[in-house]
């Protein structure tokens, strides 16, 4: 596949998720959210992956206690068409549904902002995908953001690595269609004690101005291939579709640019995604 934009939302490798209006209760619907620090993304699709709500989005509360994430999750449930399970993603290490650790939702306002250790403390080892499952009353499946992006475009072909660009750096890895274990690439050290998740992150990108950040991307891309030499590199997230045309050519044919919406279609291929362990 050549290097390119993949664009729209009617289509997604193949599948249509042109949004409907009306909903049949009798199809098999999926809740999908997809939660970032700045705004929590969400849509009802069927098992074919067409969306039975309009996406909604709404600003990421604060401070936001996994009490009052749990209350959230299910006030926009609340206004969508009832589905009969629910996918969420979220940014941090995720285990089984349980948070190890997640960034943004520990700080006081935010992401950026002073890290509260109450939040810290309440966070830590939270049985979040329990919490939804029993708030919901369904069969629920919570994971790392950037594991649901990928699962909604990687073909189950080779070695595939998804990296998302918003607030910071996501990142999720997959094998021949199976998840591999997650770890937080976005905490690794970059540049002069910065992290990845730094390094390219909003702030960094408007601090640096578009043009430079989107060099920094192509330079991210460069570093990273020796390290992974991936079959194909997908590159997802709200900020993807600012990196530069020219930019991208240079980066190679092994590297695809995806839409956002990735990151809420992918919420019903996560059910059948196979991992290569489980923790």
């Amino acid at each position: 596949m050549r290097a390119g934009f993949v664009t729209g939302s009617r289509e997604i490798f193949g599948k249509d998720f042109t949004a409907r209006e009306d909903s049949d209760m009798d199809e098999r619907l999926t809740l999908s959210v997809d939660c970032g620090g700045l705004f929590l993304k969400s849509c009802v699709l069927d098992d074919s992956g067409t969306m039975h709500s309009k996406p909604n989005r709404v600003e990421t509360p604060y401070p936001l206690s996994p009490t009052r994430f749990v209350e959230t999750i299910a006030h926009i449930a609340s206004e969508l068409p009832k589905a009969y399970r629910a996918t969420v993603g979220m940014p941090g290490m995720i285990r089984n549904g349980v948070v190890v650790a997640t960034p943004h939702y520990i700080n006081v306002r935010g992401p950026r902002t002073r890290v509260d250790p109450e939040l810290q403390e309440q966070w830590q080892d939270f049985d979040v995908q329990s919490a939804i499952s029993e708030k919901l009353r369904l069969p629920t499946l919570v994971l790392n953001d950037a594991e649901v992006h990928g699962a909604g475009i990687i073909t189950g072909s080779g070695y595939e690595v998804v990296i998302t660009l918003g607030t910071g750096l996501g990142f999720a890895i997959f094998y021949g269609g199976k998840l591999t274990p997650h770890f937080e690439f976005s905490h690794a050290t970059v540049r002069r004690g910065a992290t990845y998740d730094t390094w390219i992150g909003e702030q960094e990108r408007k601090r640096l101005g578009n043009v430079f950040w989107s060099r920094r991307i192509k330079q991210l891309v460069e570093e990273l291939r020796p390290v992974f030499k991936w079959d194909r590199l997908y590159i997802g997230g709200g900020n993807a579709r600012l990196i530069r045309p020219n930019d991208l050519m240079k980066m190679g044919d092994d590297v695809v640019i995806v839409p956002n919406t990735a990151g809420v279609a992918g919420g019903v291929r996560a059910w059948n995604l196979e991992h290569y362990f489980r923790a």
